[in-house]
Order: structure tokens, then sequence, then C-alpha cells
């Protein structure tokens, strides 16, 4: 027993290092499981397709629909031109005095709008680039404000947000992405509040100390700007942009407005060379084929399909769906779901698939083009549910393992109560793997049903155990091998050295201790 739980931790600490340095979770999560296996004698190719395989398979199941509208979607508003019109439009209303607000509201209402976060790091990082470069910010402080504004309150705790991480509890506790909105709500407010406290604390402390936007930056410093970057030499996370591709959600982006003049290879964490492109300052480009090719009639069309996500998301589920007849469900070749375990999902689809119509329509002029978008929104889909897919099934070789029983009366015997309980095995996992999703998905893999037991027996309500699940997701994932981490800082060309204390400060430290503080709360008033 004592070698199997040697051997599991051995094998965490082989996944966060291929992770940090670069190599695909594809192929990392089954390379981290084969020495778990190995050291707890489970018999490989038994465990690797009755066991990984299924539990792959399983999340690709459920949440591909999402990951493919949703990636169409992303496509799609930067194909018509409508996420960086909605970009100019909020940023131009703010002005550059406000360039951090700007940026974080801009970031959030693309992120709730349901645009997958890396479609908004690559469209807000050139905006948010000039409103630094007006305002003198410092451009360290670029990523931390990015951040914020999509990987932290409008990925797990406004309530509706149509994010993986906010739909992966329902399908467990049989609530809406609408789950405990006041908790949400406040939860969220808070941590947008001490998000900003911290950038606006940072940049007078930057300034104050003689930093400007202009700063050359350790990159620059290495390879000079606008020169070749020399990514294919390799080199780590911390002082290199690397042009890792991101192990969770990653595949879409949109190309700067710059004018690109320099072109690269990288080794990709798929494995496969790729070419990047990189623009005036040697920054890299969004590496997909979709590129604005519309422009907006007016400057409220791009809000239209944002707006479309919540009110459909909120209607039907709300009102469309629970008013259905679902008898058919009851029919074994539906494995007897009921409602309460799709309704999230369903609610989520139908949002995108409408804000996908309403692009079509409005530019049914353009349709033809718009196909285009189409075909690489599919295209990008398939990584990032691939990869989180991957640490999914290897989640289900740890969980399935003798030693596992030890970590588990371990995680257990923290607390008697099932809110803590899913809060503490959901950071930690997630924490280990990287991944809000991913970790999310195997601790409540390995013990959804027990929490649920549990909250029922000590009257804990179900939407507050989605919503402090879901919180929990969003900050200890955020450790240096993160794939959200690592892809915006390649995209903002600044290394971990000079721009990771910040991005720990809002992804992490504050998510992780207001969620903290939700949790004792609720345990002391209810």
């Amino acid at each position: 027993m004592a070698i199997g739980l040697i051997g599991i931790f051995l094998s965490l600490a082989i996944l966060i290092t291929l992770a940090y340095r670069g190599v695909s979770i594809i192929l990392a999560a089954p390379l981290a499981a084969l020495v778990a296996m190995v050291t707890s004698g489970m018999p490989l190719l038994a465990t690797y397709t009755d066991i990984f395989m299924p539990a792959m398979a399983g999340f690709v199941g459920s949440y591909f629909p999402i990951f493919l509208t949703g990636a169409i979607f992303g496509a799609l508003m930067l194909f018509s031109g409508y996420a960086t019109d909605l970009a100019d439009t909020i940023t131009r209303w703010l002005g550059s005095k406000r360039a951090i607000f700007a940026t974080v509201l801009t970031s959030a209402l693309m992120t709730y709008g349901g645009i997958s976060v890396f479609v908004a790091v690559f469209v807000m990082f050139p905006l948010a680039r000039e409103l630094f470069r007006v305002a003198n910010i410092p451009r360290r402080l670029i990523p931390a404000t990015i951040a914020h504004g999509i990987l932290t309150f409008t990925m797990t705790a406004i309530p509706g947000a149509p994010q993986v991480q906010n739909i992966i509890p329902g399908n467990f506790f049989q609530t809406s992405t609408f789950a405990a909105p006041v908790l949400g709500i406040v939860g969220g407010t808070i941590i947008f509040i001490l998000g900003m406290v911290w950038l606006e604390f940072r940049k007078k402390q930057l300034i104050s100390a003689g930093e400007a936007f202009d700063d050359i930056t350790i990159l620059e410093k290495r390879y000079g700007r606008g020169a070749d970057l020399g990514l294919s030499s390799g080199g780590t996370a911390d002082d290199s942009p690397s042009g890792r591709s991101a192990p969770d959600n990653a595949g879409n982006g949109a190309e700067s407005t710059s004018q690109v003049q320099t072109k690269t290879r990288t080794r990709c964490t798929d494995g496969e060379d790729e070419d990047i492109d990189y623009n005036d300052e040697g920054l890299p480009v969004a590496p997909t084929t979709t590129q604005q090719t519309l422009k907006p009639r007016n400057h409220f069309l791009p809000f239209i399909p944002l707006l479309l996500v919540f009110i459909v998301n909120f209607s039907a589920t709300q009102f469309i769906l629970p008013n259905l007849d679902w008898s058919v469900l009851e029919d074994d070749a539906f494995g007897g779901i009921t409602l309460g375990d799709r309704a999230a999902t369903w609610a989520v689809i139908l949002a995108l698939l409408a804000a996908i119509a309403s692009i079509v329509l409005i530019n049914i002029r353009n349709v033809k083009p718009l196909w285009q978008a189409f075909v690489d929104g599919s295209k990008n889909s398939l990584q990032p549910i691939f990869n989180t897919a991957s640490e999914v099934g290897y989640g289900a070789i740890i969980a399935a393992l003798a030693a596992f029983a030890i970590i588990r009366d371990g995680i257990f015997g923290l607390s008697a109560n099932a809110l803590v309980t899913s809060a503490i095995s959901t950071s930690v996992i997630s924490g280990v793997t990287g991944s809000a999703s991913g970790g999310m998905t195997i601790a409540l893999n390995a013990f959804g049903d027990e929490l649920k037991t549990m909250a029922t027996d000590q009257g804990i309500s179900m939407e507050v155990m989605h919503r402090i699940t879901s919180m929990a997701s969003g900050g200890l994932d955020s450790m240096p091998h993160n794939g959200a981490v690592i892809t915006l800082l390649m995209v903002c060309g600044l290394s971990h050295r000079e721009s990771y204390k910040d991005v720990f400060m809002i992804t992490l430290v504050i998510p992780a201790l207001v969620t903290a503080l939700l949790t004792v709360g609720i345990l002391f008033f209810g």
C-alpha cells in the first residue's frame, strides 16, 4: 500500500512537470497514470482500456456539444468582427484613463457572453496593450488584468455563466448554471472588487518604482524586439514564451491587428511543429486560420449574440425546459436520466445555438464566407476537450487504485461537512492537474455520490454545493503549469518571473480566499 501511495504522488509530480514543460496532456496523463499503475500492480492494458478510456470517452460524450458550439460561436464572433468591435466600443466608452477597468470589463463581458476564455485572450491583448501604452501602465500587469476578467468571477461565480466550469456541477447535483444566484453574485462581486483593488495598488506601486509601459521585458532583453524568439530551442515556462498551446480550453483566437513580420517553428503541446506568427514587436498572434473579414454595420450588433446567450440560457433553465414533457426519458434507451441530469448542459447548448444563428442571420449576405468560421471552430474544439478528457481518464485510474482509499479517507477526515469536503477536494485536485474543469470532474467522479448523500443528510442545498464547488475549482487550478496561465503569458510576451505574481494573486489567492470565506459564512450563518 505504501508503494502504491508513493506511486500516486510520483505520478502527480510527473503530470505537473510534463504539463509545465509543455507536453500535451493527452500524452502526459496516460504516461503519469502508467507510473501509478506499475507501482500499484494494476494490469496495464486492462486498466487503460477499461478504466482510462471509458472515463475519457464519458467526458467527451457529456461535454463535446458545449465545446463544439462554444468554439464555433467564438470563431464566428472573430470572423464577423464582432468580438473586436465590441472590445473597441467598450474601451472607447471608458477611455484610456480607466485602462485596467476597461480591460477587465470587456474581458468579463466576452466570457460571460459565452466566448471561450482563449478567444478573449487573443482579442483583448492588442487592445489592452494599446490602452496600457496610452496610460503608460507597466506591461507586466496586462496578463493579470485580462485574467481578472476571464478566469475569475465570470468563469465560476456569476450565475448563468455558460463556461464549462459552471456547467459540470449541474450534471452532478442536478442544478442549473443559475444555481445559488445570491451566493454567486456576492462571491463574484467580492472577487471583482478585491481584484480591482490589487491591480490598482500594483499599478501605483510599479509606477512609483519608476516602471513604465516601454520598459524592456525579459524576452526583449534576450531576443530583441521583432526578432525570432528562438522558440524552437525550447526553454522553460519561466523564461521563455514557449509557444505552448493550453491544455484546458485553448484552441481559438483572432489575429492581431498588427502586421505580421516574423514567423518561426515551435513545438506545441500536441507534439507537432506549428507555424507561429509574430507581429512587429515579436509577440505571438493567434494560432488559427480564422481572421476578421467582416465589419459590423453598427456598434450595437456585436452585443446581440452575447445578450442572446444570457436570455436563452435563463429562459430555457427557468421556463422552457421545465414546462416540456420529458416522460420520454423514462425509456431505457436514455439510460434512466432525468431533466435535472441534463438541464444545465441543454440550456447552454440552446443559448449558444441561438447566438450562432443570430450572427448568421445578421450576416446572411455573407453566409458563404462565414462557413470557414464553422470549419475552424469545429477543428478548434477538439484539442481542448480531449486535453481535459485525458485528465479525467487519469483521475479515474488514480481513483481505482487501492492506495487511493488512504487519500480519500484523508480528504473526508478533514471535515465531516459535505460543503467543506467538496471545496477542498475540488481545489486540491484542480491545483494538481492545473485544470479547473478536469480537477472538478475528477473530484466529483470520485466523491460526487457520497457528497450528495452527505449534503442531503446535513440539509445543505444542492445549489449551494454547485456554487461553492464551481468557485473552488477556479482557485488553486491557476498554478504555474495551468494551461490558461501559460497561454496568457505567451500571448502577452511576458515571463512567469515578470507577471505570474499578479496572476497568482488575481486568479488563485483572491478566488480561493473568497471561496473559503463564503464556505465558512455558510457554515456559521446558513
